[in-house]
């Protein structure tokens, strides 16, 4: 029988590299760490990434595309209007792994040495407010209220990582959701 293919040395770098930088943190994840618990060498490594900068834009512009299809699809798990929005991050809150957001903490971390990451968090954070907006009812003011959601959003993202409970900060986002959009009564 065939052992299962190992998947490719940059994918193994790039998931490892978004495992150990969002549960670690950028600064304290070094590239040797990346490396020994990819299974690759140095060489390999350099060949593929020329440095920590360029794989820490990598990391961010990976996780931008896997947060956007996994907030995506539990939102319309969750019903697929400005409803499901509560659901969808008690979920993600409630996940062992949860950390925060990966764009918030990072601009924390490296603006000042890495400006390229404010960009990057800056487009991520503008696709949300698309997707939020999106569910919103078409109004003249679509566009205003789904800033001011997306920003309530970021606010429950940062509660929920540093409070013993997800719970105070799903229930404001919902306080805020059923504020723009009152929930239809049957």
């Amino acid at each position: 029988m065939n052992a299962p293919s190992r998947p490719p040395a940059r994918e193994r770098i790039l998931n490892t590299a978004h495992e150990l930088f969002y549960q670690h943190g950028i600064r304290a994840t070094g590239v040797d760490r990346i490396i020994a618990e990819c299974g690759v060498t140095k060489v390999t490594f350099y060949r593929h990434f020329p440095g920590k900068h360029a794989l820490i834009l990598f990391f961010l512009e990976y996780r931008h595309q896997r947060w956007l299809a996994w907030f995506r699809e539990a939102l319309e798990r969750h019903g697929g209007d400005i409803h499901a929005l509560v659901p969808a991050m008690a979920g993600w809150f409630g996940e062992a792994e949860f950390r925060g957001c990966a764009f918030i903490n990072t601009v924390g971390e490296l603006a000042e040495d890495l400006p390229e990451v404010v960009d990057i968090a800056r487009r991520h954070k503008e696709a949300m407010t698309t997707i939020l907006g999106e569910l919103l009812p078409v109004t003249g003011n679509r566009e205003e209220l789904s800033g001011a959601l997306a920003i309530a959003v970021d606010g429950a993202i940062v509660h929920a990582q540093y409070d013993a409970s997800p719970g105070n900060a799903l229930a404001a986002l919902a306080r805020t959701v059923n504020a723009l959009v009152p929930p239809e009564t049957p």
